[in-house]
């Protein structure tokens, strides 16, 4: 039986999944708990969130395996998988509950802006590798084209 989440007047649809179901009771319910915003809905903050957790996930599986380069390779592809297989359960919710209240376009841009905060802070921590100036500014302008999308 399909379910509709309503907070502030904002509606979150959820399929018939339960796995999915049982995940995003979880976050939301995480999420009202720990975050209280009178003025801005769970409905626009949900997809934020989850799309923060998944590019931590995937970010993971993408480039945590060049910490372990002396591991077999087809070892490093399974666990990758493994980790992006997760990450799929963060991503997919996060783009349907968002395009509730958010374009396909804002989604994909919001999920690209997140994956460069997600890999800064994994390159420096996890990597040990610097973030040139360089870096930065290919970052801004590449937010600063979000900006536009997010305006549009």
């Amino acid at each position: 039986m399909p379910l509709i989440y309503s907070y502030n007047n904002q509606f979150i649809y959820f399929d018939d999944s339960l796995p999915q179901y049982f995940l995003t009771k979880l976050v939301l319910r995480c999420l009202t708990k720990v975050i209280h915003m009178p003025h801005f809905s769970n409905a626009y903050l949900l997809p934020v969130v989850l799309l923060f957790a998944s590019n931590i996930f995937m970010t993971f599986a993408w480039y945590g395996h060049l910490a372990f380069k002396s591991k077999p390779l087809w070892i490093v592809v399974m666990v990758s998988w493994g980790i992006a297989f997760f990450e799929y359960w963060l991503a997919v919710p996060a783009n349907r509950f968002g395009h509730a209240v958010y374009t396909a376009a804002e989604l994909k841009t919001m999920q690209e802006v997140i994956t460069f905060i997600v890999f800064i802070g994994f390159s420096i921590f996890v990597l040990k590798e610097p973030i040139t100036a360089k870096h930065l500014l290919g970052f801004s302008l590449m937010a600063a084209g979000a900006a536009v999308v997010f305006r549009a």
